[in-house]
Order: C-alpha cells, then structure tokens, then sequence
C-alpha cells in the first residue's frame, strides 16, 4: 500500500469514527424532538464526496453522467438529467418543451394547467415562458388535483397539464393520462416531494412526457443540492442537456453531429440553442450514488410510521382531516399532514403552537394556494373555480416529520402529544363550560 492509500484510508476512518460518535439522528424518549427532516447520510457520503474533492475532478463529468443512468433505470425511464436543484429541473422541463427544437412546443401564450395546492417553482417557470397557469383546486381527501375540475378547466388555448404527486402521494394517472390523450396535452409530472412513489406499479415521473424530482436535504434522499429529470423522449433529453449547460452541445449525444455541421467552430463551444448554467456537481452525484440505495428503505420506514400515525390518530377524525393514499398508489409521505375541520372547537394555531412546545415542528402544506401569494398576482393567469379546498389546507392545514427518522418510540411520543393537547385543550375545556 502507498503513502497515498494509507492516507485516504486515515481519512476514511478519521470519518467514520467522527460520524460513529457525533451522528445519531434517533429519537430520543428523554430529550425528545421531532424535526420536519433529519440528515440521512452518514459516513458513506461523507467519504465519497471528501473522495471526489481530493480528486479535484469536480465539475460535472463522469459521476454525474453515471448517476443519471442509475436515476433512470431506478425508475424505469430511458433517460436522466441531473441539475443543482429540484426548481431546476422544473426549469429545464418547461424550457425544453418550450424550445423551438421540440416538436409542437409551447408558445407565448398557451395555458398550463397547474394544481393552486402547489410550490413556487412548480409556477415561475410557467410565467417565465410567457405561458399561463392555469389553477385548479385540490381534492381534500388526498389533496391532489381535483378530477372533477380538471377537465372543465381545459379550454382552447391549453396545451400542458403540469401536476404535482402531493406529499409523495401518487396522482391517479390514469384519469389524468386520458384526459392528456383525449386533448392532446404536454403532461409534466412535479415529483419533488414523491421520490420512490408509484401508481399502479410504475414509477410517478414516467407517466408523462417528463418527470421532475429533488435531493433537497429535506427530501427522501439528498444530495446536498441537487434534482433531477426523467423521460423516455431522446429529443428531450438533448434539449434539456443542451440547456442545462450554456447552450452548448458538448453533453449531447449527437455533439459529433454539431462538430460535422459547424466545423469552422471550436467543438468545445458550439452554442446551438439559449441556455442556463444548472449544472450540478461531481460531489452531489458522488452523493446521489451512495444514497440511491437506501431509498426503498427510507420510504418503507416513513409508511410504516405513517401507517401508524393513521392508526391511532383516526381517532380524532372529527377534528382533522388526514390524507388518505390514492387507490393503486403507493405513497411515499414527505411529511404527515392534516387539516383542522372548520369545527374543531381548536385552531390549527392552538395545535401547531402545542406541538412546537413540546418540540415536533410542523409546517404548511407545500405553499397552500399558490394564488393567494403577491408574486402570481404580478403575471398573467387563470383561475378555474372558487379554489376553495386549496384556502382549506392554506389556511387550516400543517405537517410535521414522517421520515426515516420517526421510529416506533418517535410515532408514540407523537400520539402521545395529540392526546394530551386533545384532553387539555377540548377536554378540560368542555368541562370548564359544562
């Protein structure tokens, strides 16, 4: 062994022994807390990202390249594109379809339908290609789009549905997928909070034309920063590669192509469409590659604490409403969410302060009503209906964490809170105005 093996093995161990010591993320019954998410990484990511920096090969290249083939075939799709966030790639889907080198793009103009439950970058960059959103209410039983509306909101100029799988719970594809079909729409699925989530047996993501996902720290896994797309469209995918980076066609598959059409350029820099700079890093795919296979085993301890949580939480049906998994789905719970009833004798500011005092945080639902936010206001849109279940989960709805984290004792200390609010706040109450 060399000076330099026996060096990075140092390190290697150096970590793990740090991380041994300082990283456990468990509940603890005698100092409890229960954040929205807890770290999920460990010793293994840590040394594959300090790996990389020592390389000094850190810049999009062979890591990132190899992860994206790992992403797409985790899910079953042709093709991933890797990005320094989520938002981006939302970004990057919408810009390809958008861009005159698709096929029947999208033009100034057409109309997108969009879910009013939804997050700020599911919007902007629909506004940012001088399309319309056009927004439709949520349904309140598994807080995705309202099927009943959808329909009725598609008028001539619509041309895209951009749906988003709330909270990791699945949209039913089948009915959006046929409507797509019966009027021949762009189908972008958000699917930042639903990584691992599948309807019917597939993947969400690789039901429409493009499907978008995020490595926020927040989120299943993580990469630090990070988001990627997926999709079965080879064109696609070059648009969205050549976007990604400059403009340029050095990504693309077909780069020879460009090189034999424009040979007075330079091939490194052949700019051949508009673009950005989203690249994501070497460190974050070095992430990507050690956290991807411990997905399935994260999500299986969220629905198993959220299994629980229904459980014994159903209890107090009258005062919440809970979000209940779309039939064939299979959802994967972001977070734990639920909405004060209009008559529970409680606000969901009583709640969600009682929580925060016995240290579970919580947090909105996604945005809530993405139309009540100054910044939609300032852009053209349309709005299809009274939105009145999105002002319902804006207004009356929260979540707190249903990670890998929320074990067994986690799921009790929770129950125990809301039991505990329940007989002091409307219990004591009702015996005091008896």
């Amino acid at each position: 062994m060399n000076e330099k093996q026996e060096l990075l093995n140092k390190i290697r161990d150096n970590i793990k022994e740090y991380c041994d010591i300082q990283f456990n993320f468990n509940f603890n019954p005698n100092d409890p807390v229960i954040r929205v998410q807890e770290t999920s990484y460990g010793a293994e990511e840590i040394n594959a990202v300090m790996q990389t920096l020592l390389s000094t090969m850190t810049t999009m290249g062979k890591q990132v390249s190899d992860f994206q083939e790992m992403y797409a075939k985790y899910v079953g799709a042709n093709y991933a594109v890797m990005s320094n966030s989520g938002s981006s790639n939302n970004l990057l889907s919408v810009a390809a379809l958008a861009n005159p080198f698709t096929k029947d793009h999208l033009k100034p103009g057409d109309e997108v339908i969009v879910p009013a439950l939804s997050w700020s970058t599911t919007i902007w960059p629909i506004v940012q290609h001088h399309l319309v959103p056009v927004f439709v209410d949520c349904d309140l039983r598994d807080f995705n789009l309202d099927l009943n509306q959808l329909e009725n909101a598609i008028g001539p100029k619509t041309r895209a549905i951009k749906l988003v799988h709330v909270y990791g719970n699945p949209c039913n594809m089948d009915a959006i997928m046929s409507l797509a079909r019966k009027h021949n729409l762009f189908v972008i699925e958000d699917c930042c909070e639903a990584m691992g989530a599948m309807y019917d047996n597939k993947h969400v993501g690789t039901f429409g034309n493009v499907g978008n996902f995020s490595f926020f720290f927040a989120h299943h896994i993580t990469t630090m920063e990070g988001g990627i797309s997926v999709t079965n469209d080879f064109d696609l995918t070059e648009t969205m590669k050549i976007l990604r980076a400059h403009g340029w066609s050095r990504e693309s598959k077909e780069h020879q192509k460009y090189i034999n059409m424009y040979p007075d350029i330079d091939p490194r820099f052949i700019f051949i469409n508009q673009g950005y700079n989203l690249r994501p890093t070497e460190l974050n795919a070095a992430m990507g590659a050690v956290q991807l296979p411990k997905l399935e085993h994260f999500n299986h301890l969220r629905r198993n604490a959220a299994a629980y949580l229904l459980e014994h939480l159903s209890k107090y049906e009258d005062f919440f409403h809970f979000q209940h998994e779309t039939p064939k789905g299979k959802h994967v719970w972001f977070g734990f969410s639920l909405i004060v009833k209009d008559t529970a004798p409680f606000s969901t500011k009583d709640i969600t302060t009682y929580l925060q005092k016995h240290r579970i945080e919580s947090r909105p639902i996604i945005a809530g009503n993405m139309t009540r936010h100054p910044g939609v206001k300032m852009f053209p849109h349309r709005i299809n209906g009274d939105l009145h279940a999105a002002d319902i989960v804006m207004k009356n709805g929260f979540s707190f964490g249903c990670h890998q984290g929320t074990d067994l004792n986690a799921c009790k200390y929770i129950v125990n809170v809301f039991d505990s609010f329940v007989d002091e706040f409307v219990h004591n109450k009702a015996k005091m105005t008896a």
